[in-house]
């Protein structure tokens, strides 16, 4: 919505009889006139683009709709500017209005206007051609100073009010541009601070009219810093000024990490337990109880002894520390320590998995398979997922949920093709649903028979050629939540900042982790 603010109007509390007229009239839109909007776009009406037709638009204050205080009563169209006449309604609120008005406490208008037809020129510069005149608010202060009420008079016509006030009055308007949703009141028009580098920085980049608006605004706020400019004559343009341009970084600042954690993701991780020691016990059942058919009536029935492990899990310190200087925290933008703070933190994750992808590596079995990549020959491959997957079943009846592979081998999964060029691991209808993942087609979904409906996890901590069949509950993660420590040193003003967690790994069972060759 489009609101131009007029101080051109008067008020008629009465006519010659005596009677109240209760009317305020004067220029609600002045046509061909340019006014600048805080953001520093120009604005005009074109003659003709408001309509006398139509619904009247309601008188407000303050563009509030919950303080409507009556109706304009007449539309007056010329090629110099659209006149209005407002009745008032004769209400508490209305009697007010027309107080605050003649006592020039009130002393402008504004016109809330939703463009339908509007063009710019090659400046920026809009003109609104067609537009649906909504409502007339009575404002306290108009965009310019002293923007006053022209004339109050409690007992002349409208007719000559009009008149009177066009001709010993030139309209002063100013106007806001904003969103239907969220009203904007004529305001003075905002002086704009100095831009920051960054601003001026990221305005250049995207070039065109908003290049030209902040460069406008730098030009504004350097004239009004004379003390630092006051030898320069005549327009103030940033080439002219490079010694006031900070060099400044565009952030964000680039990312070359992917602060992720693929084999703790894919194997989930529990919560530490809160011992006062740097270990804790596993325990685990490495003899199981038995059970068989009796030999005979009264015969003494299967019986062995159970033994639980006690395995211990040592808990790791992961961390890192970095000192900044006061200076290098206040002067940065993006702040440095934020930055630094994102990529520690972010470090201590890509340790964290690297010791579970190390400890998932070091604790797998044998399956005495090897997948010989051949091309346009699958076999090889099928052959050794499943005796992977046939060792963990034969020992203990599950079957596994996970492929553990480094990037290499996933490349090499990804490429292994049928006799006729089709790839064996095809696409479902979304695609590659993420980076780790080979695809799915129909009948390959996950099944406890289906080695191919493995969840694929691809890390780079694994070194080259790895390739893991897992059944997950055979691996376990333990880890607390990060923790930042800070220390300030005031003689060398600088600030120390740490941040480190608790992290262990358990291999449970050896066997629900079989490893195959590559060859």
């Amino acid at each position: 919505m489009i609101r131009f603010s007029s101080n051109t109007f008067a008020v008629e509390a009465a006519g010659p009889d005596g009677q109240e007229r209760r009317t305020i009239t004067g220029v609600a839109v002045p046509y061909n006139t340019f006014a600048t909007v805080s953001d520093g776009t120009n604005v005009q009406f074109a003659p003709g683009s408001l309509s006398v037709e139509g619904k009247a638009p309601k008188l407000y204050m303050y563009h509030d709709s919950t303080q409507a205080v009556g109706l304009v009563s007449e539309r007056v169209d010329s090629a110099e500017a659209m006149y209005f006449t407002a009745k008032v309604s004769s209400t508490r609120a209305g009697d007010e209005a027309l107080v605050l008005a003649s006592d020039g406490v009130i002393d402008a208008v504004s016109v809330g206007v939703n463009p339908t037809e509007f063009k710019y020129d090659d400046n920026g510069n809009m003109t609104i051609l067609k537009g649906d005149w909504v409502e007339l608010s009575l404002v306290p202060q108009g965009a310019f100073a002293g923007a006053t009420i022209s004339k109050v008079a409690a007992s002349e016509p409208v007719a000559e009010i009009v008149k009177e006030t066009i001709m010993e009055s030139t309209p002063v308007v100013a106007e806001e541009i904003i969103v239907p949703t969220a009203p904007i009141f004529a305001q003075p028009k905002r002086e704009f601070a100095m831009p920051s580098a960054s601003e001026m920085l990221a305005a250049y980049h995207a070039g065109g009219d908003t290049w030209h608006k902040v460069n406008d605004a730098f030009v504004q706020a350097s004239r009004r810093n004379q003390t630092a400019i006051q030898a320069a004559a005549g327009d103030i343009l940033t080439s002219d000024t490079p010694g006031l341009l900070s060099v400044s970084v565009l952030g964000p600042v680039f990312q070359d990490l992917n602060f992720v954690r693929p084999v703790v993701n894919a194997f989930g991780a529990r919560a530490m337990p809160n011992t006062p020691s740097r270990q804790f016990v596993r325990p685990t059942i490495t003899t199981h109880t038995s059970a068989a058919v009796q030999s005979g009536q009264l015969d003494a029935l299967s019986a062995t002894t159970m033994v639980v492990a006690a395995n211990t899990v040592t808990k790791s310190i992961v961390g890192g520390q970095v000192t900044l200087s006061r200076a290098d925290i206040d002067f940065t933008d993006p702040a440095a320590m934020q930055v630094v703070l994102n990529d520690l933190a972010g470090e201590v994750l890509i340790k964290t998995d690297d010791i579970a992808a190390d400890a998932l590596v070091s604790g797998a079995t044998a399956s005495g398979s090897t997948w010989t990549v051949t091309a346009a020959d699958p076999s090889g491959l099928f052959t050794a997922l499943y005796d992977a997957a046939r060792e963990i079943a034969e020992d203990s009846n599950f079957f596994p949920t996970h492929l553990c592979v480094s990037p290499d081998v996933w490349q090499k999964l990804g490429q292994q093709t049928d006799a006729d060029k089709r790839p064996v691991f095809g696409y479902n209808s979304n695609g590659m649903m993420t980076t780790n993942s080979i695809g799915n087609v129909s009948g390959l979904q996950y099944t406890s028979m289906n080695v191919l409906g493995l969840n694929v996890v691809v890390d780079n901590n694994f070194a080259s050629g790895t390739m893991l069949v897992v059944y997950a509950p055979g691996f376990e993660i333990y880890e607390s939540g990060p923790q930042l420590l800070s220390l300030d040193n005031p003689s060398t003003l600088g600030k120390n900042l740490s941040i480190h967690q608790y992290f262990a790994t358990f291999v449970a069972k050896s066997s629900f982790i079989q490893s195959i060759t590559i060859a």
